[in-house]
């Protein structure tokens, strides 16, 4: 994630390109790639012969990629759940690092015609990929009530997630929900409490947004194929910003980590255990009070690290 400005602002960027342990020589993805602040650091830690692939759902992202000339890079348009297929079209096989910075960027939220945002009034749309997909709007216009409730309680952790699909759905046979402003104002009607500090749309919002755009499932199919992609000794690094992603990358990290569990009556030695195929690396790494005073959007930033053991690939691997 980065935030708005000449200079965008990468969150947890020495962090996130040390846990990486970028060699000169090595071969290295950014999934995310934003608006390439990641990427950069990595470049600079590269010699001539490494290399770095890129990609990302947002034509935004992909166009200012594109922009670049360094021969050492590449950047494709594609959602995470297409990483193999996009790493083999590039003619490689196996990477040292795969890096995944979630969520939504600071130029999307603060581009008010891509719906994303509250703040502004805007097109209801949502979609980080706007070439296909159903928009936001086009979602809450026809989806059941049950539906919209389940959405919002399990993606927005919103208490009052029955109100707002209640409210909405009410609302809808008025008029169609179009614009950020009107589903904003339908859910400030139906939450009676918020935090302090916080628009009675946060939740919903957040919601709406990662079901339009799969983005827990996206990330949930992408991190086997991440693990299938690094040689022995290479880095996965993930930043979460909220903890719906961050339990899916922790939960999974330590899976791997445990590697292949037998039944409890086979008698055997620690030593015989099968190894997993991911050592993690480090604790859970969180933003310094520097650096939230700076960006505050960064203060919900978790970055976890492992890294690929020799130990085989799983029977029935996803190669893409």
């Amino acid at each position: 994630m980065t935030t708005a400005g000449e200079a965008h602002v990468t969150v947890l960027l020495e962090e996130a390109v040390h846990g990486l342990g970028v060699k000169p020589d090595g071969i290295y993805v950014d999934a995310t790639f934003g608006r390439g602040g990641h990427s950069r650091a990595i470049l600079a830690r590269l010699g001539e012969s490494g290399r770095l692939l890129a990609l990302d759902r947002d034509m935004e992202a992909v166009a200012a990629g594109l922009a670049w000339t360094d021969a050492r890079f590449s950047v494709a348009h594609a959602p995470f759940s297409r990483l193999a297929e996009v790493v083999r079209d590039n003619g490689v096989e196996v990477a040292d690092g795969i890096l995944f910075d979630l969520g939504i960027s600071s130029p999307q939220i603060d581009t008010p015609e891509r719906g994303f945002s509250f703040r502004h009034q805007a097109p209801l749309d949502m979609r980080m990929d706007t070439s296909h997909g159903v928009s936001a709007a086009d979602w809450l216009n026809q989806a059941p009530e049950e539906e919209i409730a389940r959405v919002v309680r399990d993606y927005g952790e919103e208490r009052f997630a029955k109100s707002v699909a209640r409210a909405i759905v009410a609302a809808r046979t008025l008029l169609p929900i179009t614009t950020t402003r009107r589903l904003a104002e339908i859910v400030a009607g139906a939450v009676r409490t918020r935090e302090r500090g916080q628009d009675p749309a946060t939740r919903t919002f957040q919601a709406v947004r990662i079901h339009v755009n799969r983005e827990l499932e996206e990330l949930a199919e992408a991190l086997p194929r991440a693990v299938d992609l690094l040689r022995p000794g290479g880095r996965l690094a993930v930043i979460s910003f909220h903890s719906l992603e961050d339990r899916i990358v922790k939960r999974f990290m330590r899976g791997e980590a445990k590697g292949e569990e037998l039944p409890p009556e086979i008698p055997v030695q620690a030593s015989q255990i099968p190894e997993g195929r991911l050592r993690l690396v480090g604790r859970a790494i969180r933003p310094s009070a520097a650096e939230v005073a700076r960006n505050p959007r960064a203060r919900s930033a978790v970055l976890r690290v492992a890294e690929r053991t020799a130990a085989p690939a799983k029977e029935g691997a996803c190669s893409g």
